[in-house]
């Protein structure tokens, strides 16, 4: 049987495409040594400058260690978006294919062909996939594309615009994976919440979540990449309401300061934003995870000194800072841009800000009693069993190091009541209390 390396670069919606490709790929032995593969694929990220550097860094990498005969192959966002450059600029790579074809990975290999369809990819009921990371948790892609116009981001021109699954493409999915053992899920997209806006449905995902209710198997789901404009009070209320669906709000709101908003092409304001936000965290057990980019064009000292106040004074979760990148095919591509030393300046005084604030959510969870999901050896070796707050998205929001357990072994995959007893760099220390 010959043998696979895929590395699937950047975010949880790459991943998925990897498992689509995977699932294709079924005839192919997995092997985690490059030097060993008869193929190898990168999936790429082309979103901003930092990830198409780790890109081109990894395709170069990996042709230096393979051995004669094989094949590389790179797909994803930054083929798609560079095509004609990067086919030319890389000779190390045998076969380039984009954001349309994953389903066509093993065609693609078989007759030794570039494509690149027009159009992006979209999972149906026919989609083979291949999960991998966990035997218990699943990321679902509802949609692909964006129509939002953020002045930032270059996702549409590649992506294109919204193309939202259907609901019985998904729930066939869902139950598909529920037969095997799967219970919980993470629903993304580049933005979830306008899910079958594109349908003329502006409840989409209200329906979505009330078709997932209906499923046994499922144990817990959250909704990841809400967008503040397409998120309605009444979707914040039935998240609220739902006994599957945790209160696990994720909306990246990039700036907090009116006329950042409005540059950014965000099509809010702080007043609205504050609004969903107070709604959100009023939920038992709320979980609020944000984005913010620094150094925008036109970001002044003073806007940007609101942004840190802001993060100090409201209670997030988690939260993540990017250095604005500047980007082609983007609105804020040709602004007057912040000098790169300020940039980088601003960064290093909110990183301090925001870990100040990650400290806070960590040390209020002490003494607190989370259903946990256990995940196998933790990250700080056979002295601990990791797990996740079933609250929680997979790794992104951190790791429970159980060192005690009043319940005999812990089992991979089971879900316990655990206890918080310490806070400690970030991580949570826990006792097992019974099993659910």
């Amino acid at each position: 049987m010959p043998k696979l390396y895929l590395q699937s670069l950047g975010c949880n919606k790459n991943l998925v495409d990897s498992e689509i490709m995977l699932g294709r790929l079924e005839n192919y032995e997995l092997c985690d040594e490059p030097q060993n593969a008869d193929v190898l694929i990168v999936n790429t990220c082309g979103f901003i400058k930092s990830a198409k550097i780790e890109s081109v860094n990894v395709i170069l990498s990996l042709h230096e260690q393979r051995k004669d005969n094989s094949v590389l192959v790179v797909t994803g966002c930054l083929m798609q978006r560079y095509k004609d450059e990067l086919v030319k600029e890389l000779p190390e790579v045998d076969l380039f294919t984009g954001v349309g074809d994953y389903d066509k990975i093993d065609e693609i290999i078989f007759k030794k062909v570039n494509l690149f369809s027009n159009s992006t990819y979209l999972q149906n009921e026919q989609s083979k996939r291949l999960i991998t990371g966990s035997k218990t948790h699943a990321f679902i892609k509802i949609a692909e594309g964006c129509n939002q116009n953020c002045s930032f981001c270059a996702i549409p021109s590649f992506k294109g615009r919204l193309k939202s699954r259907s609901i019985k493409s998904i729930i066939s999915e869902l139950e598909s994976l529920i037969t095997k053992g799967y219970f919980d899920f993470s629903f993304i997209a580049q933005d979830t919440s306008s899910y079958l806006f594109d349908e003329g449905q502006k409840d989409g995902l209200i329906k979505l979540i009330k078709a997932v209710e209906k499923l046994e198997g499922v144990k817990s789901a959250r909704i990841l990449y809400l967008y503040p404009t397409s998120v309605s009070k009444a979707l914040i209320e039935k998240i609220i309401a739902s006994k599957v669906f945790v209160n696990y709000f994720d909306m990246p709101l990039q700036h907090i300061n009116d006329d950042m908003l409005k540059i950014m092409k965000r099509g809010t304001n702080k007043k609205a934003l504050l609004e969903l936000l107070k709604l959100m965290r009023s939920a038992k057990d709320s979980f609020l995870r944000t984005g913010f980019i620094v150094g925008h064009p036109h970001e002044n000292e003073a806007e940007f000194n609101e942004l840190c106040e802001f993060i100090k004074e409201f209670d997030f979760d988690r939260i993540s800072i990017f250095g604005y990148s500047k980007e082609e095919d983007t609105r804020a591509f040709s602004l007057p841009q912040v000098p790169s030393k300020i940039i980088n300046k601003r960064l290093k005084i909110i990183e301090k800000i925001v870990d100040q604030s990650l400290e806070k959510s960590f040390a209020k969870e002490v003494g607190k009693t989370r259903q946990v999901v256990i995940t196998g050896q933790s990250s700080e070796g056979e002295f601990f069993i990791a797990g996740k707050d079933l609250r929680w998205d997979r790794e992104i929001d951190g790791e429970i190091l159980i060192n005690e357990s009043l319940c005999g072994k812990l089992e991979l995959g089971k879900i316990y009541e655990c206890k918080i007893t310490q806070s400690l760099d970030k991580k949570l220390i826990a006792t097992a209390l019974k099993e659910l």
